[in-house]
């Protein structure tokens, strides 16, 4: 049996990070897990610009209110849920998720949750586990299960060299020059041909 896990951001919907510092005006909030490898790193520095400019959970659910599915996400998705299971294992927050959950017809998703003040101000966050795409895949494995695995940015590369198959989804250039052995597509015809391919 097998299990295709899919990132989230930047495979079926945009970068909510971005999204929120193009609302904002705060070009520092723009650097993504494509920029900064390390996720503890990256994500004290955006508490801290958030803090600065006195932003909180409320204002970034108001831009995710506004977001949709990349176009064809929610097709591609519906397509792979008919043929395999399909399991989302992002780095986003619960908190985050839902109506992009919604939008996408309530796939399952694994994330991870923020800690979040009474006056809204995030103040930290929590991991489901360490390496949380890698360690889920890794027992998806141990319980007897296939695992394919797309993704665009370093925190999916794990999960995807860990897998049966494993494919790049939007990627950047870096990324893709970086690691050439691992099939790179752009388009969601492109990525489910190569999954069913792996079905067979």
């Amino acid at each position: 049996m097998y299990v295709t896990c899919l990132d989230l951001e930047g495979v079926l919907v945009p970068e909510i990070w971005i999204a929120f510092a193009e609302e904002t005006g705060i070009p520092e909030l723009k650097r993504t897990t494509r920029d900064e490898p390390d996720y503890d790193k990256l994500m004290n520095y955006r508490i801290g610009i958030l803090k600065e400019h006195g932003l909180g959970l409320k204002e970034i659910q108001e831009t995710i209110a506004k977001i949709d599915p990349m176009p064809g996400a929610k097709e591609f998705l519906d397509e792979l849920r008919s043929i395999c299971q399909v399991l989302i294992l992002s780095d986003t927050f619960e908190q985050f998720a839902g109506p992009l959950m919604k939008k996408l017809g309530y796939p399952t998703i694994f994330c991870n949750s923020l800690e979040v003040a009474d006056n809204g101000e995030i103040t930290g966050y929590k991991m489901r586990c360490e390496k949380s795409k890698y360690t889920t895949v890794k027992a998806l494995q141990s319980a007897g299960l296939e695992t394919i695995a797309s993704g665009d940015s370093h925190n999916d590369l794990g999960m995807i060299q860990a897998s049966k198959a494993g494919f790049l989804f939007k990627s950047t250039d870096a990324i893709k020059a970086e690691y050439p052995d691992i099939p790179a597509y752009e388009t969601y015809d492109e990525l489910l041909a190569a999954i069913k391919k792996e079905l067979v």
